[in-house]
């Protein structure tokens, strides 16, 4: 038995539902795959308010994709110190940040040639 494939797309959306559930904070897709040496298709990086929320945000995209998709990251890095938490989908990468460690990195900036799809929420 093999495998099914589970698309960006479903993913993306597993994801953002569970960022969503805990009310994660300024939600962006970039698409890398218009981009060279990539190694991933999209990052989605959104931030948390404290540790705690950060990490009820990895719990949540984990939980809802485990459920929803039936399938768990390769990788999680950074839940320890919980200001810059890694999840690995292969295809998809999660970034999920306190805000002044995010504003410190600006991923946004490092991948500028990326295409940004900003998400909108209504809390």
């Amino acid at each position: 038995m093999t495998k099914k494939e589970i698309g960006n797309d479903q993913l993306i959306a597993q994801i953002l539902k569970g960022i969503e559930e805990v009310k994660g904070n300024d939600i962006n897709i970039l698409d890398l795959r218009d981009i060279e040496n990539t190694v991933c298709n999209y990052f989605v990086i959104c931030n948390g308010t404290s540790n705690t929320q950060v990490n009820a945000i990895v719990n949540s995209i984990q939980k809802t994709v485990s459920k929803e998709l039936k399938d768990k990251p390769w990788h999680v890095e950074g839940s320890e110190n919980a200001e810059w938490v890694l999840i690995d989908y292969v295809n998809v990468v999660v970034h999920v940040f306190q805000k002044h460690i995010r504003e410190f990195y600006d991923i946004e900036g490092l991948w500028g040639d990326a295409k940004t799809t900003i998400i909108q929420t209504n809390y």
